[in-house]
């Protein structure tokens, strides 16, 4: 028995040397044919997971060397060997690997989010993902870190590289002269040649600061990748460098000077930064007077521009109260030019009425024929043009006072400002000079030739003086319920006016059709075509009046073809003609399909006893002027005359027989016994040589 577990055990380790050695070939043919970073990694952890397995079960001696799936790479040599697994792999659970355990550097980076391994969304403090791109166990001389430079991506490092930077070479920056102290004591690596970590973002890491650190450490305020010399400008073209916060911030113009104006080349040919002359305009500008105003350029100029005079200066050093013609109001902000035609301030000026100056008129002259001859000041304050100082108290003088709503418009409203065009003198005869019809000519014929006045007033136009008394001017008297209707109800827009909708307030016609829909969809057509006294259509007033629409004083009954008689005169309409669908109301009742016959609308209460062809003729018997009592004949429609006695007998003393029909209680007539002892017993009398029996 021991035997044959040695063979197989013996036998057991030449099939997994075997088949190791198998897979390893695979394993390596297939990183080199596939992509390495996934597939090296799958078949490393296949082959792990395998070999674990089998061998630890085993537990035998010839076993324990076949844990190892292969040989470490170069730079993990010492780590070869069963005793040195737990430095890289975690066991116990899930297995896991502990590459970031010595990789620190890479693991700080990750734990901070930056650089190229922060870009593939490792998790801080996790090894797992390493695998995926650096595969072990495939031998000695398997390369763990494979870089195509042609299509890496700088910019998953986090530095994209721009302009200048775009052409050159890894090893331009990634040298060991350009990692600091600090970042080298953190890497790992014993040739820094070999590595790509540890250089900075700035760029005085790689550039020479030639401001010697007067602009501060960051050069892209000024600079960019693309051109050295070329300034950075923002949206609005100025440089981005904040001049503000040097002894001389820039302000005006000086704004939009390029830097090399002032920052000349000095002695050693590059520009000077420090040491520039700024305390006068004359250290960069020549003296256009010729030293004739020794107080100084700024005394009357500013940076906004050499044109453009310092009124205040001026107005400081020259008190122009004094004169004939003191500065006051808008006249104070004047450039001296605009007078002094050409600096010329010798020179009289006429100045004793505002249009001296002002020309032309701007109002054309429409004012010339006004006692001031339409001197501005009539209107007008040094203060500024606008407001005017003609008010309503002024314009009462004019031909035209305004008054009530007029006296609150604004000048504008009337006269419409067109600058020199505006016009003063306006039309105001009738008010549809100013103000646009709003009937659609519906009033533009007589009496009213568009007389807004009959209908408005100045106080507003709203609400109208249009009142009742006037409306019995009108064809369309108001009478009854018509009174309380408000004037929207009836005068509403119409949209058969051209070219915008207005309210109507003519019609072509003043039937009640012409506001009211007809309700009964034309069953009355005839009726409402019928001519009153006055020659005109009776419409709905044919049945209805304008006091209320129940009341149908107007409607005729008995000229119909079923006039109203007796109990029936006292019926309701509805009771007749009833309405559609259970509705309570008479709107949608087909009148004409109203029933004539008794029993049409009576119900059959002696069970069809007296039914002819299932029909039971009500009129045989009753009329509509009453029920009871009946006219039925009984001498001739009886084999039973009623004689002597019986004439006086109530038909309920003969007549008691009764049925229950459809759950109802009829007294039946035909049943009732003939044979006097029927209903006056056997021991009464009979007359001599009378017959009994009906």
């Amino acid at each position: 028995m021991v035997t044959n577990v040695r063979l197989d055990v013996r036998e057991g380790s030449v099939r997994g040397k075997t088949e190791r050695a198998r897979l390893q070939a695979m394993s390596e043919n297939l990183a080199a044919r596939c992509c390495w970073k996934s597939l090296v990694r799958t078949l490393s952890l296949s082959i792990s997971v395998f070999f674990a397995l089998a061998y630890l079960v085993l537990s035998l001696p010839v076993a324990s060397a076949q844990i190892s799936p292969g040989p470490l790479s170069r730079p993990h040599q010492s780590l070869n060997g069963s005793t040195n697994c737990a430095s890289c792999h975690k066991f116990g659970g899930q297995a896991a690997l502990k590459c970031l355990d010595c990789h620190t550097e890479i693991a700080t980076r990750l734990s901070a989010r930056k650089g190229l391994h922060a870009t593939y969304n490792i998790l801080a403090g996790s090894s797992q993902e390493c695998a995926r791109c650096h595969s072990e166990h495939n031998g000695e001389d398997f390369p763990l870190i494979k870089w195509d430079i042609k299509t890496f991506n700088h910019k998953e490092t986090g530095y994209l590289l721009e302009g200048k930077h775009q052409g050159l070479t890894c090893n331009k920056c990634h040298n060991p002269s350009r990692i600091s102290p600090q970042e080298r004591a953190s890497i790992k690596i014993k040739d820094p040649s070999r590595t790509y970590l540890g250089l900075s973002t700035g760029c005085i890491s790689c550039h020479e600061d030639q401001h010697k650190g007067r602009l501060g450490p960051s050069c892209l305020q000024c600079h960019n990748f693309v051109d050295w010399k070329t300034i950075n400008v923002s949206q609005s073209g100025q440089s981005q460098f904040d001049h503000s916060k040097t002894r001389y911030p820039l302000t005006g113009l000086h704004i939009q000077v390029q830097c090399a104006k002032c920052h000349t080349n000095g002695a050693d040919g590059k520009p000077q930064y420090v040491g520039i002359p700024f305390n006068q305009c004359s250290d960069c500008h020549k003296d256009p007077h010729h030293g004739s105003f020794p107080q100084g350029c700024q005394s009357c100029h500013s940076t906004s521009g050499w044109k453009k005079i310092s009124l205040q200066a001026v107005n400081e050093r020259f008190d122009h109260s004094k004169t004939k013609f003191p500065l006051e109001g808008k006249h104070a902000s004047v450039d001296c030019a605009q007078c002094h035609a050409g600096g010329d301030f010798k020179k009289p000026l006429v100045f004793q009425k505002c249009m001296d100056c002002h020309k032309p008129d701007p109002h054309g002259g429409q004012l010339a024929k006004r006692p001031d001859g339409g001197e501005c000041a009539s209107c007008h304050t040094v203060k500024g043009w606008k407001p005017s100082t003609f008010t309503v108290k002024e314009h009462a003088l004019s031909a035209y006072p305004l008054q009530g709503g007029h006296a609150r418009l604004e000048c504008a409203q009337c006269h419409l400002p067109k600058g020199k065009d505006t016009l003063f003198k306006v039309k105001f005869e009738r008010c549809t000079d100013c103000h646009a019809d709003k009937h659609a000519a519906q009033f533009s014929a007589a009496p009213y030739f568009n007389a807004c006045d009959r209908c408005h007033n100045l106080e507003g136009y709203k609400p109208s003086t249009f009142s009742l008394a006037k409306h019995k001017e009108t064809h369309f008297v108001l009478t009854g319920g018509h009174i309380a209707v408000p004037c929207a109800d009836c005068h509403k827009e119409s949209a058969e006016f051209h070219p915008q909708p207005a309210v109507i307030y003519h019609w072509k016609s003043l039937n009640c059709t012409s506001c009211h829909n007809d309700p009964h969809e034309g069953q009355f057509k005839e009726r409402m075509q019928q001519a009153r006294a006055d020659g005109s259509v009776a419409g709905c007033e044919a049945c209805h009046a304008t006091k209320s629409w129940k009341e149908l004083s107007g409607f005729d009954h008995s000229k119909t073809k079923f006039a109203l008689l007796g109990a029936h005169r006292a019926t309701a309409c509805i009771d007749c003609h009833k309405p559609p669908n259970l509705e309570t109301k008479l709107m949608n009742v087909d009148f004409k399909a109203a029933p004539s016959q008794c029993e049409d609308c009576h119900q059959d209460i002696h069970g069809k006893q007296f039914a002819k062809d299932d029909i039971t003729r009500c009129a045989e018997c009753h009329t509509s002027m009453k029920w009871k009592p009946s006219l039925f004949d009984h001498e001739k429609r009886t084999t039973f005359p009623l004689r002597g006695a019986h004439q006086n007998v109530r038909c309920a003393e003969c007549h008691k027989l009764t049925k229950v029909i459809a759950a109802k209680t009829v007294l039946f007539y035909k049943s009732t016994p003939k044979d006097c002892a029927a209903c006056h017993g056997p021991t009464n009398p009979v007359p001599t040589g009378k017959k009994t029996g009906r």
